[in-house]
């Protein structure tokens, strides 16, 4: 059983979408990924802060899932991350309309002693600063270091996004955001430059239309399953990020071939992440829901045709 440590936020959102709203619910980067890694054979540990207004139901819940909690620190007096968001019709855009960063503001991560020896380090959407703080504290390098980030820190911490996009091996990010960070609008241009940069993969997410893995001149693609019902896409990226990092930590396999997989893998927990609120479809996940999906992800691809 491979060593996972998890980086993010764990956190209250709430979210409006065409299908309906929501309170304050269980929300976060790390939560998300944390829930779709336990769905594999992985020794998973979340290093994360929430405040005093954090649930006990809602700890157990992820420690009952085998996620070490050791590191997710819990602030006497201090209040938890909030995220406030609204989809458009087409739950592609959205519009933030609130903010706190709360107990995040002056969050210092600490490695548990017992995961400094991890194979694997998904570092999943924050501050690039607590993202490196994080792989300075690992006793040897990891045999991957996966890196999710997004517009917002291109905009205003780029010089230490650049820094820590150095010592990584695989950048999840969306069209867009690849775009915005190169420069470039051909995909294929963009991951060329971002392996300039240092990592040598890159995952680019297309949201409904799938994802693309690259790695030297090599390409592949994942689709996206089409969905009868999307109510809520908030964790679908984080979801990814977890299947993906997951899967690699369990499997300890770090071949091309093997990445292929844990797209796929990804991509699949992430279709069931969108289908209901929050972590609620998550939480409700059982082995022959996923591998009834992994099965049509099979058939939506796989075809025989004679080359003449």
């Amino acid at each position: 059983m491979g060593k996972l440590v998890i980086v993010g936020t764990v956190a209250f959102d709430a979210i409006e979408t065409p299908f309906g709203k929501t309170d304050k619910i269980l929300g976060g980067a790390a939560t998300f990924i944390g829930l779709a890694a336990s769905q594999f054979q992985v020794d998973s540990a979340i290093v994360s802060v929430v405040g005093e207004d954090f649930p006990q139901e809602y700890l157990d819940l992820l420690s009952n899932r085998n996620i070490d909690i050791s590191a997710l620190e819990v602030v006497k007096g201090g209040k938890t991350f909030f995220w406030k968001g609204k989809y458009h019709n087409d739950l592609n855009s959205r519009d933030t309309l609130a903010t706190e960063l709360n107990v995040l503001a002056d969050f210092n991560p600490v490695v548990p002693s017992a995961y400094k020896n991890a194979e694997v380090v998904m570092l999943g959407n924050l501050h690039p600063n607590i993202q490196m703080s994080v792989i300075d504290q690992m006793e040897k390098r990891p045999k991957l270091i996966v890196l999710d980030t997004m517009n917002f820190w291109m905009d205003n911490t780029l010089e230490e996004l650049m820094e820590v996009i150095k010592r990584i091996d695989v950048l999840t990010i969306n069209d867009e955001e690849a775009r915005q960070l190169t420069g470039e609008y051909s995909l294929v241009k963009a991951a060329q430059k971002i392996f300039k940069m240092g990592p040598k993969y890159v995952v680019i997410k297309k949201g409904e239309h799938g994802a693309l893995l690259f790695h030297e001149e090599q390409v592949f693609f994942a689709p996206a399953l089409p969905l009868e019902d999307v109510f809520d896409p908030t964790g679908a990226g984080d979801t990814f990020a977890g299947g993906f990092s997951g899967y690699l930590a369990a499997s300890d396999n770090i071949s091309f071939d093997n990445l292929k997989k844990a797209v796929i893998h990804g991509s699949n927990l992430a279709s069931f992440s969108v289908e209901k609120f929050g972590t609620e479809r998550m939480l409700n996940l059982d082995r022959d829901d996923i591998n009834s999906r992994l099965h049509q992800f099979k058939a939506l691809t796989q075809f025989e045709i004679e080359l003449q």
